[in-house]
């Protein structure tokens, strides 16, 4: 476990494989922490590569500031590049792989910061402009209906909150029923079973209304993987199919089968494998 200080907040980074190996950026999603890429940084340490796992804002128990507005792309991008900055230099170039909110962060990342990434690979979520228009054309918007409940003040917390047990057995059956397994449920909501640690993965979600997610931001010009699975309850195809329209580099789509959206401990080893496919002919 390493630690990286960016500004006044301080984030827990998990490290897999060698220091001199090429670096590796892993970006969770909601509700997992970086331990949930452990499956897949054994393989990639295995194979000669660096990976650095943080647990991001909200995440991090040092890390988590108050109200909605601090949980802007914006400054989720920024906490980013300082662990690459601190970890791998100033000017160090990294494989960015981003899960769910991870991939909307390392998409924004990739689009505007492309002198630092070697090559990106974002895993269920397509770009957030991409997203946003699925909303309105596809039936993406009512598979998104999470989004617009996270939104109420107080509600979602009072409705998922642990309430002084181990974990939410309500966040527990939610997961579930997105296809996670119950080990991984328990888990991931146990993580969450501090207040503050709750509000503030819901205060991804609030931030939504609050700055510009879908923002327009230059073509990703870097060469670029996108993973989705066919088992996911969370992300529509339809709300992918015009995710090559915000590429202008080499692009490479992948459709899992048979696969829920919690791709990487569901799939680590087909994963791992088109992470490192993507990695070797793309060194950067």
């Amino acid at each position: 476990m390493l630690t990286v200080t960016h500004g006044d907040l301080t984030f827990d980074v998990h490290e897999h494989g060698s220091a001199d190996g090429v670096p590796v950026l892993l970006l969770h999603g909601f509700p997992q922490r970086g331990t949930a890429w452990d499956a897949v940084a054994d393989r990639l340490a295995s194979a000669g590569f660096r990976t650095l796992a943080p647990d991001q804002r909200g995440y991090s128990p040092c890390a988590r500031p108050r109200g909605r507005r601090a949980y802007r792309m914006s400054g989720l991008v920024l906490d980013a590049l300082a662990v690459v900055d601190s970890l791998v230099g100033p000017a160090g170039r990294v494989h960015l792989v981003g899960h769910d909110w991870g991939a909307a962060v390392a998409w924004s990342l990739a689009a505007r910061h492309p002198g630092r990434v070697r090559s990106l690979t974002a895993i269920s979520v397509p770009p957030p402009t991409v997203y946003v228009r699925s909303l309105f054309t596809t039936r993406q918007a009512l598979a998104s209906w999470y989004i617009y409940a996270l939104q109420l003040p107080f509600l979602p917390e009072r409705f998922l909150g642990a309430g002084g047990r181990p974990f939410s057995p309500r966040l527990v059956a939610a997961l579930r029923r997105s296809g996670q397994s119950r080990p991984a449920a328990e888990r991931d909501a146990a993580a969450l079973a501090d207040p503050g640690a709750l509000t503030a993965a819901i205060n991804w979600y609030r931030a939504l209304l609050t700055g510009p997610f879908s923002d327009r931001t230059p073509p990703v010009q870097v060469p670029t993987l996108f993973v989705w699975s066919d088992g996911d309850t969370a992300i529509t195809r339809q709300s992918t199919e015009l995710t090559h329209t915000e590429v202008a580099g080499p692009f490479r789509y992948v459709e899992m089968r048979g696969v829920s959206h919690w791709i990487l401990e569901e799939a680590p080893d087909q994963l791992a494998e088109l992470l490192l496919e993507q990695f070797r002919e793309h060194p950067g």
